[in-house]
């Protein structure tokens, strides 16, 4: 009996075992306050005035990304540093558009910014810079991803 008892408990455990990995490998994308579309990003960035598209604003990003998990990114504002209050990378698509936020002063030297940012599939990478006026400009370019990154 005790022998039943011992493989019976074994049994259980391991059904509630599987339950927590079928519960655990649920869909988990992000909700809440990590959940946030490109206009409603660009509207809190921009305090609801928008951006206008500028030429001093270079973005270089690969036009193809063989891997959507580390797409090259580089922002350069043609402006002068003590005009340019941050800078920030956001994706079109994705579930979380904001991608990066730099915020800058004086001792930064230049309004530049270089990192890698996660693209779940192809879609448009935008750059915006926020001056000291509170205005903004902005860039954006394409970038077809082959290998998704986000998923």
């Amino acid at each position: 009996m005790r022998r039943r008892a011992f493989l019976k408990g074994i049994g259980a455990i391991g059904a509630v075992a599987l339950l927590d990995i079928k519960v655990l490998a649920k869909d988990t994308k992000p909700k809440g306050k990590n959940a946030i579309t490109f206009k409603k990003a660009l509207e809190v960035i921009t305090n609801g005035k928008g951006a206008k598209t500028s030429d001093k604003v270079k973005l270089i990003v690969p036009e193809i990304a063989e891997n959507g998990a580390v797409v090259p990114v580089k922002v350069n504002v043609e402006e002068p540093i003590e005009n340019v209050k941050s800078i920030h990378i956001l994706a079109t698509k994705n579930s979380n558009a904001r991608c990066a936020d730099v915020f800058l002063t004086p001792r930064n030297g230049r309004a530049y910014f270089a990192t890698r940012i996660k693209l779940g599939q192809s879609q448009d990478v935008v750059a915006v810079a926020v001056l000291k006026d509170g205005s903004a400009i902005m860039a954006s370019r394409p970038v077809k991803v082959t290998i998704g990154g986000c998923g």
